[in-house]
């Protein structure tokens, strides 16, 4: 396992548990009451969520708090996984079906699809990419990318929240941020691939 491709799968594992973890507690802290539908907000009636919209996710479980306690244990085993076991056979794979399993119990929208994208390039991780010039110029701003990924999804989260109470949410680029931050994310995954491996197939 080489460094790069196992610190960025690692790193934005966890981050996938840190978001999983904050809808969560959000859930939690509504109590023990039934959700109004599938599709909840795991913040409501928070003035700093509205930017996020409450934070949307969806629940088969027909309690907040144990759908609350369900996310945070799944997202905790997520972080472990992905800080201890991601490079291990199936690492990858075992990484997406906990993201799965984040999202019909309350772990939000995001988090379960970024995880699915971290998983499907943990699951190469033990493979060798064949290098080109491309590559190897992707590979070496690995680095810069890097940072710039995770400045950008917590720009987000809690950024986005901590901003909003100073400045009006509809004045906030939201959107551009989002997808500014997906990109980045499998930028950063791919360019932490093509800065590991140099040998053909």
């Amino acid at each position: 396992m080489k460094h790069e491709a196992r610190l960025t799968v690692t790193t934005f594992g966890t981050i996938v548990g840190i978001a999983g973890l904050e809808h969560g507690v959000g859930e939690i802290l509504q109590g023990n009451v039934p959700p109004l539908g599938i599709v909840i907000k795991s913040w409501p009636n928070h003035e700093a969520y509205e930017i996020l919209a409450g934070e949307p996710a969806m629940t088969l479980i027909p309690n907040l708090l144990l759908s609350g306690i369900l996310t945070v244990l799944v997202s905790i085993i997520l972080i472990l996984w992905a800080v201890k076991f991601v490079d291990r056979k199936n690492g990858g794979l075992i990484l997406i079906l906990l993201s799965l399993v984040l999202l019909p119990i309350g772990g939000g929208f995001a988090p379960p699809l970024m995880g699915c994208i971290v998983g499907g390039f943990g699951m190469k991780m033990n493979n060798r990419l064949e290098w080109s010039t491309e590559r190897a110029l992707v590979g070496r701003t690995w680095s810069v990318i890097f940072i710039v990924a995770i400045v950008a999804y917590f720009s987000l989260w809690p950024g986005m929240v901590i901003i909003s109470t100073f400045i009006p949410a509809d004045s906030l680029p939201m959107i551009h941020l989002t997808i500014f931050s997906f990109s980045a994310l499998v930028l950063a995954l791919l360019s932490s691939f093509h800065s590991t491996y140099r040998t053909k197939i």
